[in-house]
């Protein structure tokens, strides 16, 4: 019984996880759940059924793909490379190839600018190269337009470079932010779980212990199913807890990763657009040329980087309308249904039948003892059920399910497993020990403070056991994991999705802006070049030369 499968697969799923820390409670000081809604759920036989179990096939069909709700449909409908360029409809969909394809083809155009720009760049210099070595003597022609235009174009888009690193290094910073907001968010969606699953076995594992006036306990047979559910249940929650520590390990260095590469761009790009222009405004031709091979390499591994965080940004917000339109179908078949399978009803039913069993087993207990022994009077010599036990009766504890483990509603003058303690405070006698060791009334009342005391215990473990059944079946039918899509979805994705494109744009306008700086520090430096030859071969440029006066005038 892989009782919490969908949330390490959730885990797996968000790229996240924390070790975890569970809290131990002693038989007497079990500690509560905190709250959760319970499921919509009907009965069925011994257990409960989850709501979305009524979307499931037989047994003995395959349920298909033509028959499944296709997730973001519209958003993921693209060409798709691997199969002629034809619209993709299987919607989002992390196992079929044929989707990242098409995500992967929204990047095509970058990535071709990237190997258009290193060939043409490359093509450019050869040629530049063989004219400078075959045709050594040419003459120069200087415009002046040219050479103004040149200055401004170049200042223009080292302008331009500059708000893209700007951009860039505010986008990742934002994103990077984003990123581990959400990591938070699901580390401790899966630190509630686990913390649950190991309460409810130490919840188990009190339940075995409890032994009320040294002769009333579990039943042998179901202290065994409880052995064998609470190995079950540590099991899973140390393989959950295994899991998402290894996975929150990779993916921080791997976000950090992300970041450091981008501040490093975005500095790096910064200082090339700004180091480039001072040397080619001071027409130091060597160092530009130095500085295009440089710029050359770095631009088009930037056109890369672009293409890979728009396909990023595409499969963010893929995701996200994903999990909007798989919360809001949830007895629909898709394709996260084969990433999480919630629909496992055999399993939901045996954790809450046995937690059923238990708790209706411990109630009987506690009644048990109430009846047989606290409302009774004994005589003295029937130790140890008497002990000068006198006054009103106690009332039974009111027993939350049937005897086949279905609700129940208390009868009149029953205490709830909520108000019980308190109730039969008033019943506690003051005690004085006897020989033996044994405690005897020493004023009117039902039940010794050690009694007491145990009945406590028991009714303490039973109201966890009552309390922590829904949460099983919450893991079972992914209402857990539906309502943290849900706030995912709307707390977190607009930030993930906004901040991702920030990213991609400004990778998108350093690329360019340098791309276009890097033209332009050559031509600019040949029109610089031009002027000072033509200053120091003619007296004036040929649109400087002063018109021609007439003789006589």
């Amino acid at each position: 019984m892989a009782l919490p499968a969908p949330p390490v697969r959730l885990a797996l799923l968000l790229l996240v996880a924390l070790p975890f820390c569970a809290a131990h409670p002693g038989p007497g000081a079990f500690n509560a759940p905190r709250h959760f809604q319970t499921p919509a759920l009907h009965s069925d036989g011994f257990g409960l059924v989850a709501r979305r179990s009524i979307a499931e096939a037989p047994a003995d069909i395959n349920v298909t793909t033509n028959s499944s709700f296709v997730l973001a449909a519209d958003r993921t409908y693209r060409r798709d490379p691997l199969n002629g360029f034809r619209k993709y409809p299987g919607g989002w969909n992390i196992s079929e190839v044929h989707y990242f394809a098409s995500v992967g083809y929204t990047a095509i155009p970058l990535f071709a600018i990237a190997l258009v720009w290193f060939v043409i760049f490359f093509l450019v210099m050869l040629g530049i190269c063989c004219r400078h070595c075959c045709c050594p003597h040419h003459t120069y022609k200087y415009s002046r337009t040219a050479y103004a235009l040149s200055l401004i174009l170049l200042i223009l888009f080292t302008c331009a470079a500059i708000a893209g690193c700007a951009m860039l290094y505010d986008g990742q910073g934002k994103f990077h932010k984003s990123t581990t907001t959400t990591l938070k968010f699901v580390v401790s969606q899966a630190n509630y779980t686990v913390d649950n699953l190991r309460n409810l076995s130490d919840s188990l594992s009190a339940a075995k212990k409890v032994d009320i006036a040294q002769s009333f306990l579990l039943p042998p047979n179901v202290q065994n199913e409880i052995n064998e559910i609470q190995g079950k249940l540590n099991s899973s929650a140390t393989d959950l807890a295994i899991k998402t520590t290894d996975n929150a390990a990779k993916i921080k260095k791997v976000l950090n990763r992300v970041r450091l590469a981008l501040v490093v761009i975005a500095a790096v790009m910064l200082l090339l657009a700004f180091v480039g222009f001072l040397l080619s405004i001071f027409g130091l031709e060597f160092l530009v040329s130095v500085l295009v091979i440089i710029g050359w390499i770095l631009v088009t591994g930037t056109f890369i980087l672009c293409g890979v965080f728009l396909l990023l940004h595409n499969v963010v917000s893929d995701t996200c309308v994903a999990m909007e339109e798989w919360v809001a179908h949830p007895t629909e078949h898709t394709a996260l249904d084969e990433v999480i399978p919630c629909v496992e009803p055999a399993t939901a039913n045996e954790s809450l039948y046995r937690s059923r069993q238990v708790t209706f087993e411990l109630v009987n207990v506690v009644n048990q003892v109430i009846t047989n022994v606290s409302n009774r009077n004994f005589p003295p010599q029937l130790t140890p059920f008497y002990y000068n036990q006198s006054g009103p009766l106690m009332p039974l504890l009111c027993n939350p399910f049937t005897p086949d483990l279905r609700d129940r509603n208390c009868s009149r003058g029953e205490v709830t497993l909520d108000n019980a303690t308190q109730v039969w405070k008033k019943y506690e006698c003051q005690s004085t020990s006897v020989s033996g060791g044994a405690e005897i009334c020493a004023t009117v009342g039902r039940v010794t403070p050690s009694i007491y005391g145990q009945m406590t215990a028991g009714v303490t473990v039973s109201q966890g056991l009552y309390q922590y059944g829904p949460f099983l079946i919450q893991l079972q039918d992914c209402t857990f994991v539906r309502d943290t899509f849900t706030t995912i979805n709307q707390g977190y994705c607009p930030g993930l999705e906004r901040y991702s494109k920030w990213v991609y744009v400004g990778l998108v306008m350093v690329s360019s802006a340098v791309m276009l700086s890097l033209i332009f520090w050559v031509i600019y430096a040949r029109e610089r070049r031009h002027r000072v030859y033509s200053k120091q071969h003619q007296p004036y440029p040929v649109e400087d030369k002063p018109a021609a006066t007439v003789p006589g005038a």
